[in-house]
């Protein structure tokens, strides 16, 4: 007798970006995506209205480099803004920011290749031979295999694997960094800001569980990213400049000089430091409040 052959499982239905798990609308979701996709619609407009000075593609690849960063670091704030501001539902966002960071680095190598006229050859040569090219196509490449790999089938499929491998968004974001600095040589006022914020988000990470929402903790936090966004500034400069570290130290006490990378670092962190105290002074009556987020032993990322 013959053997029926079994059914065939249905296919997963992966919702759309403005869609949570359950494939209904999400106005959270759609609010974050209209934000993150806005400034890559308008800078396509500018080029193509030629807005963008006298090298628009080159102008334009620099800003799409920069907007992959900051979707890329936003996705890193993620863990941070649920566990400081107590809002488990910024959890959903990880995934879909860091999409976005792939979205925006890819159209930064392609807008590179437009200002390269569309020769791949000289694109292949230029990033074969130039160091900062070199890291930036390998950020991007593994930014692809981190997009590739982000769904539910392929987390099921590497276990445990699948975080190992994800973890390595912290070297990417490191690199992309880096990346910034090298292209920006003379002035590197916006890569020493997101160098800062990349740095307030690692240090958060290394902080011990209980004081991850703890006001006090993070104020001090955020006065410690702003001296190491100093310190790196400085460092940057006196490599790449031969300008002396000392004069850009003082300068990030001067303030009449005006707002410094490291001074905009503070800020943020300063605004973030009374998150927990606003939340629980709004928490709902009734609420039962939770232990200290990610305390001992438990799970971090």
């Amino acid at each position: 007798m013959p053997v029926e052959a079994a059914p065939a499982q249905p296919r997963r239905r992966i919702p759309r970006p403005w869609q949570d798990r359950g494939g209904r609308f999400s106005p959270l979701r759609a609010a974050v995506l209209a934000l993150a996709i806005l400034p890559g619609a308008l800078l396509l407009l500018d080029l193509a209205a030629g807005a963008l000075g006298a090298e628009p593609w080159k102008a334009a690849t620099r800003q799409a480099g920069a907007l992959a960063l900051q979707a890329l670091l936003a996705s890193l704030a993620v863990t941070p803004l649920r566990f400081v501001a107590d809002w488990p539902k910024a959890a959903t966002l990880r995934r879909m920011l860091g999409l976005v960071a792939l979205g925006y680095a890819v159209l930064h190598l392609l807008l590179y290749a437009g200002h390269q006229g569309w020769s791949l050859g000289a694109v292949a040569t230029e990033i074969a031979l130039r160091a900062y090219l070199t890291l930036g196509f390998a950020v991007v490449l593994g930014l692809s295999v981190l997009g590739w790999t982000s769904t539910d089938d392929w987390q099921a499929r590497l276990g445990r694997r699948w975080k190992r491998l994800h973890r390595a968004v912290y070297v990417l974001a490191a690199g992309g960094v880096l990346h910034a600095f090298l292209q920006s040589k003379a002035r590197a006022d916006g890569a020493a800001l997101l160098a800062g914020l990349f740095l307030w988000l690692m240090l958060w990470r290394a902080l011990p569980g209980r004081w991850r929402a703890h006001p006090p903790a993070l104020a001090g936090l955020a006065l410690a990213a702003a001296a190491s966004t100093a310190l790196v500034e400085a460092a940057w400069y006196a490599v790449a400049t031969n300008l002396p570290a000392a004069r850009i130290l003082a300068a990030n006490l001067d303030l009449a000089a005006g707002m410094r990378p490291a001074h905009w670092v503070a800020l943020a962190g300063l605004c973030v430091a009374p998150l927990p105290w606003l939340r629980r002074a709004w928490r709902p009556p009734g609420r039962v409040e939770r232990g200290p987020p990610l305390g001992h032993g438990a799970r971090r990322s």
